[in-house]
């Protein structure tokens, strides 16, 4: 019944382009089908009744073939959206980078000119900036449409999990990009206010940290 599972899958993307998305999805497709065969014929399935409801699970795929099939084609619909969606999250991603990398300067001036008040006036417009920044990454990905599920198929699954991966890596680029961003505007403060300059990286070696903790959370919630 595995070669019989595995030929129908082959005969789904017998005109589907080779692309690296295809190949992925029809290996994860029969890996689902095997384990889902395999809790029905425990739950006291017949083989052939196991088989047709399993396949009967998959839907149409004739849509997402055809979109993967054209994806990589130039000047494609798919492509164009896919290259307008990357155009637009480029952009966001450097006015956020910008204004991370600006956000200690005020300070930075300020404080080499002498300014009395600088630690008042630079620190929040410090802060102001790193908002702004962690704001446009926000945006960016909570921009993205959520995809709905129209129906309780294998392929909607794949489609909604493709769509709640893409957000979870914008999620994981931007609070990255703020534990950086408030990191240096911690270690500025800290070393202008105690020019302890010989101490104060230590707190690069607690965002290494902090890093390593995210990176373990994204990891157990995928």
């Amino acid at each position: 019944m595995d070669e019989k599972l595995c030929k129908y899958v082959d005969d789904l993307f017998a005109d589907a382009a080779p692309t690296k998305t295809a190949v992925e999805l029809k290996e994860e497709m029969i890996q689902n089908l095997h384990d889902k065969y395999n809790d029905l014929i425990s739950d006291g399935k017949t083989q052939e009744g196991a088989y047709n409801i399993a396949v009967a699970g998959i839907g149409d795929v004739s849509d997402l073939l055809d979109e993967l099939s054209h994806s990589d084609l130039p000047g494609s619909p798919y492509q164009a959206e896919h290259n307008h969606a990357r155009a637009k999250a480029a952009m966001l991603t450097s006015i956020a980078v910008m204004a991370y990398i600006l956000s200690p300067l005020p300070l930075t001036v300020l404080a080499l000119i002498g300014y009395a008040h600088s630690g008042r006036v630079g620190v929040p417009i410090m802060f102001v900036l790193i908002a702004a920044a962690t704001g446009v990454l926000v945006y960016s990905s909570m921009t993205k449409p959520r995809y709905l599920k129209s129906s309780d198929t294998m392929i909607e699954d794949f489609r909604e999990w493709q769509s709640d991966a893409q957000r979870r890596k914008s999620l994981r680029r931007a609070i990255s990009a703020a534990l950086w961003s408030v990191t240096l505007a911690l270690y500025m403060i800290i070393s202008f206010a105690t020019f302890a300059w010989a101490l104060t990286w230590i707190i690069f070696l607690l965002a290494i940290v902090a890093e390593a903790f995210i990176n373990v959370f994204f990891t157990l919630r995928k």
